[in-house]
């Protein structure tokens, strides 16, 4: 007979949300089971966010290595060790797992139970041998790579974020299909660390980031000799004497591609299959399992969050909603999301990052009733000091002020933007940037500096002047 479990709180998948909630309840004195049928961590740590940023940090360091003579630095020709690099990957990986870790949660007094979920009923789930019965459930089983149905496409051997990292062989040429953040990052790190990189996008790449920074990321891939195919449609692949032969269509023309290896970046798919959720009267689709603004299901004893709900897909997403479940399974607090405030970063170099509307976004809502502000950063001191003035900040704001969005192409993107999700999640308006002290020399400046052009034009212009005249005479 199965072992039942009765609990306060069943969380099912301990990727970065179920960890999140598992931990925050458990310390805040509820009793807690955490299900998980794969590695504990999920997607983030083993397969995604935390091994692409090591194999980034790995090619932007030999890429550093090679440009070091514009600072009279001479390092000689640039070797690569490819399987040393995927050592440090792993390694990361390896420094980051205790933290979550089985034993650590159960240290933490959470029940670990390591098999695959299912609901029975609405408020019961059955995991390898145990029944858990518990007043609240959270699903947080993520995604997964999706794969295309490309003609040809089984008859080869290809990567996705979830194997790509086990590759310890430096590609001779790896193709890309798929432009999108894990595509770009992925095609940056492979190319500077010494391989041939061709990218295949259907649309345009980074569709949903500013197209005027956009550019800017666009411009620098193809300097670095990374071919780029935008708006192709991938009609056949072929296994040819052990190559992979890539066949496309680009403006109109038909081209074959040859490479050594494939990667598949098109897109994730929700992990909604064999997890009961009829049974549990849980409403979903293809796309995700549906939640309300305090993210229940239809079953109002259980939550979903991250990946599984088909909304924003970033580990830090996964993080918030973990709050929100906090406070409404525990609390009893009617809070709900709020995605007006959500950053997301793309890590090539360089780095992409957006919080808030788009400048397209804003006259969508608002018309003409904006205000766009932009601040290069060739203007930026530290960023000619050293040497990286590529890039530029934009934001958008109301005619009051009020900052509607903002987004960054440059060195550390992703650390700016930070001080603009502060911003926006509290409402601020402009002056309060444009008032702050940033220490010199910084790329911290920037967003001071941009802010302050929102002035410019009342500041300097004749009316100040006219006043200044006139109360100088009576100085």
């Amino acid at each position: 007979m199965n072992k039942i479990i009765t609990t306060d709180i069943c969380v099912i998948g301990a990727g970065s949300g179920g960890l999140s909630v598992a931990a925050g309840a458990v310390q805040m004195g509820a009793k807690v089971v955490l299900i998980e049928k794969g590695k504990m961590g999920g997607d983030c740590l083993n397969t995604g966010c935390v091994p692409s940023k090591a194999l980034l940090a790995a090619g932007h360091a030999a890429e550093n290595a090679r440009r070091a003579s514009r600072f009279g630095v001479s390092t000689g020709p640039v070797e690569i060790d490819f399987g040393r690099a995927i050592d440090h990957v792993h390694s990361v990986i390896a420094g980051i797992a205790p933290h979550d870790s089985v034993e650590r949660f159960e240290e933490l007094g959470c029940t670990v139970i390591q098999a695959e979920a299912r609901f029975t009923g609405p408020g019961e789930v059955i995991a390898g041998e145990t029944t858990i019965k518990a007043k609240r459930f959270v699903i947080a089983t993520g995604s997964r790579a999706a794969v295309p149905p490309i003609p040809g496409l089984e008859t080869v051997c290809y990567f996705t974020n979830e194997t790509i990292f086990e590759n310890r062989v430096r590609p001779e040429h790896l193709i890309i299909i798929g432009g999108g953040p894990i595509g770009l990052e992925m095609a940056q790190a492979h190319h500077q660390l010494g391989a041939k990189v061709t990218v295949i996008e259907m649309g345009k790449i980074l569709p949903k980031d500013d197209p005027d920074l956009v550019a800017v990321v666009r411009d620098r891939i193809k300097a670095d000799g990374i071919s780029l195919y935008e708006g192709a449609k991938t009609k056949e692949i072929l296994d040819v004497n052990d190559q992979i032969r890539v066949v496309i269509e680009h403006q109109g023309i038909e081209i074959t591609l040859e490479g050594t290896h494939l990667l598949l970046a098109t897109g994730r798919k929700p992990n909604v299959e064999n997890l009961g959720l009829k049974d549990a009267g849980i409403e979903y689709t293809d796309r995700g399992i549906s939640v309300d603004a305090r993210l229940r299901t239809s079953n109002k004893k259980v939550f979903a969050i991250g990946d599984i709900t088909g909304g924003l897909q970033f580990t830090h997403m996964a993080g918030y909603d973990a709050g929100i479940v906090i406070r409404n399974a525990l609390f009893r607090l009617p809070a709900k999301v709020d995605h007006s405030a959500v950053p997301w970063v793309t890590y090539t170099n360089p780095e992409l990052a957006q919080v808030g509307l788009t400048e397209k976004a804003a006259r969508e809502q608002y018309g003409d009733d904006i205000r766009v502000l932009t601040w290069d950063y060739a203007e930026n001191d530290r960023a000619r000091a050293e040497a990286e003035t590529e890039g530029f900040i934009k934001v958008i704001t109301k005619p009051n002020g009020r900052i509607l969005g903002a987004a960054i192409v440059g060195r550390q993107a992703g650390e700016l933007i930070g001080v603009w999700s502060l911003a926006i999640s509290k409402k601020m308006k402009i002056g309060a940037i444009a008032g702050m002290i940033a220490p010199y020399p910084t790329l911290g400046e920037l967003s001071k500096r941009v802010a302050g052009a929102w002035y410019t034009p009342s500041l300097f212009g004749e009316k100040t002047r006219k006043l200044v005249r006139f109360l100088l005479r009576f100085a």
